[in-house]
């Protein structure tokens, strides 16, 4: 956390979060094993404008109030876990750096096949008790659709947002 918030900021914060809710909720399909959405485009613009540790806890926060707010199924920390991971990551790979397709591939390609796709199918299984080898095909299913979705919506919109933010000093 290197920088010092301001209003505008907190802000700005507040909204990605609240985006985020609402992408992940109600702009999503939801299976018992699989989530395919759009809840990593808000977390991955905190990441480019705030940085990794701001990210983090931002998607930590929009995961704990959408499941108070519309839960579906347990609580599971580890879940919270597995979206602190990938705001961080967004942030490590993407903050204070050209915004490139090279980049936000390697982005994606870590969020999905490392968090994804082998941690939350840890969870997964701790939480139901599933075989690991039944839930795989779906997951990987997941990866190979949500890899190129993200390289191509987070340098799709910051390409389109980017100047935006930066009129707004955040």
């Amino acid at each position: 956390m290197d920088k010092k918030l301001k209003i505008v900021d907190l802000c700005v914060l507040a909204f990605f979060i609240a985006l985020e809710i609402i992408l992940t909720r109600f702009c999503s399909i939801n299976t018992p094993i699989v989530r395919i959405g759009f809840g990593f485009l808000p977390v991955a613009m905190v990441g480019i404008l705030f940085g990794p540790v701001w990210a983090g806890v931002c998607y930590a926060i929009g995961d704990i109030l959408g499941y108070l707010i519309f839960p579906a199924g347990p609580f599971f920390p580890g879940f919270t876990l597995t979206a602190f991971l990938t705001g961080l990551t967004y942030g490590v790979v993407l903050y204070k750096k050209t915004i490139t397709w090279k980049r936000t591939f390697f982005a994606a390609l870590i969020v999905c096949c490392v968090f994804n796709l082998c941690l939350d199918t840890c969870w997964l299984q701790i939480l139901y008790g599933q075989g690991v080898i039944a839930m795989l095909p779906g997951r990987f299913l997941k990866v190979a659709v949500m890899v190129p979705t993200q390289t191509f919506l987070i340098r799709f919109v910051w390409g389109r947002c980017g100047a935006i933010f930066d009129r707004i000093q955040v």
